[in-house]
């Protein structure tokens, strides 16, 4: 009895053995269109991805003007627009993909603008 329990646990420990030789490898290459790549690119700069802006004012029609204006005079590599939510006119500045960019920016900018800070924008439904 003893011989036959042996005989099955070698035959069971070598069917075991010769499982996992035979396994595959394989190796995947993905090919896309070049058109998707870009379409990646258009959907990172819609309003969809969690972005960082810097408000560096917030009160009426022509201070909102006259800020923005010197700010695109100083600042023209960010860009910038006049949003309304009522009662103020608010001018708001960059579209960072980072808290960490958003910091950096703000550094600078509030030389000129000390009241400015960030803010992430609520998306749109």
């Amino acid at each position: 009895m003893k011989k036959l329990s042996l005989i099955i646990a070698i035959f069971m420990f070598s069917i075991a053995g010769s499982y996992s030789s035979f396994a595959q490898n394989a190796t995947v290459t993905v090919e896309q269109d070049k058109a998707i790549a870009k379409l990646l690119e258009y959907k990172k700069d819609i309003e969809t991805a969690n972005i960082y802006r810097i408000q560096i004012f917030s009160g009426d029609r022509s201070g909102a003007e006259k800020s923005r204006s010197e700010f695109q005079s100083s600042y023209g590599q960010f860009p910038s627009n006049i949003t309304f939510e009522t009662p103020n006119y608010k001018i708001w500045v960059g579209n960072f993909r980072t808290r960490l960019e958003a910091d950096r920016a703000l550094l600078d900018i509030k030389k000129k603008f000390p009241s400015a800070f960030i803010f992430r924008p609520k998306k749109n439904r």
